[in-house]
Parts: structure tokens; C-alpha cells; sequence
């Protein structure tokens, strides 16, 4: 298994491959499912749209919740093609961390001019 560093800077730079291809305006499934090839590319295990279980006083009560991109079973991936940011992505990925019991989550918004403003590291 990567150190997790290793693997963000590694995901940064198959996004920004793809945000070079593209560049910013297309859907985010579109950015997800290149993204993923890229990933994939490059020799990572990459699972999408992965159910989040949604666990209350021990019991799973739904899996209604989908995470993007979840690579290497450690670092969640959370795609946007806006405009900005809206605080509520931030909190989307942080429940997500929660209930996957993960440490560390990007948040990528393919919508940025500013490709390099548009990637956010979240820890719990």
C-alpha cells in the first residue's frame, strides 16, 4: 500500500491530465469516467460510485449515498464541475470519511479555470 501523500499526488496528476484533455465545462460524469481510465492508466485499483452504508446505532438503516471514486480502498474522491466550491461539498466528503472510516478525501472541481484552485485535500 502507498503512503497516502503519495497516492493524493499521484491522483492530482492524473487530474490534471484529464483537466488538460478536456479542459473546464463538460459534465462531471464525463470527468469521473476519464478520470478513471486515466487511474486505471496508471495502475491503480479504482472502484465509482461505491454505496456508502449508512450505519445508526448499529444498524444499516440505507445506502441511498454514493461516493464518486474511491481508489486504492483509502483515498475518496469527490468530483464537481461548478463555477466554486459551496461549503456544503466540503461537509458532503467529510460525512463520507466518516461513514467509510477513511482518514483523507479530495475534493476536485473540474468547473475551476484554475485547475490548481480546484483541488481540496479534507482530512477528519
Amino acid at each position: 500500500m502507498k503512503d497516502i501523500d503519495d497516492l493524493i499526488y499521484e491522483v492530482r496528476g492524473a487530474a490534471m491530465e484529464v483537466y488538460n484533455y478536456f479542459g473546464p465545462g463538460l459534465l462531471e460524469s464525463v470527468y469521473e469516467k476519464a478520470l478513471v481510465r486515466e487511474l486505471e492508466l496508471r495502475g491503480m485499483d479504482v472502484k465509482t460510485q461505491l454505496p456508502v452504508p449508512i450505519v445508526y446505532k448499529g444498524s444499516v438503516i440505507g445506502d441511498e449515498l454514493r461516493i464518486d471514486v474511491l481508489v486504492e480502498d483509502e483515498l475518496i474522491v469527490e468530483l464537481k464541475s461548478v463555477e466554486e466550491f459551496k461549503p456544503v461539498y466540503y461537509k458532503q466528503l467529510r460525512t463520507y470519511l466518516k461513514l467509510l472510516n477513511k482518514e483523507v478525501g479530495l475534493l476536485i472541481n473540474f468547473g475551476e479555470h484554475d485547475f490548481k484552485k480546484g483541488m481540496r485535500r479534507i482530512a477528519l
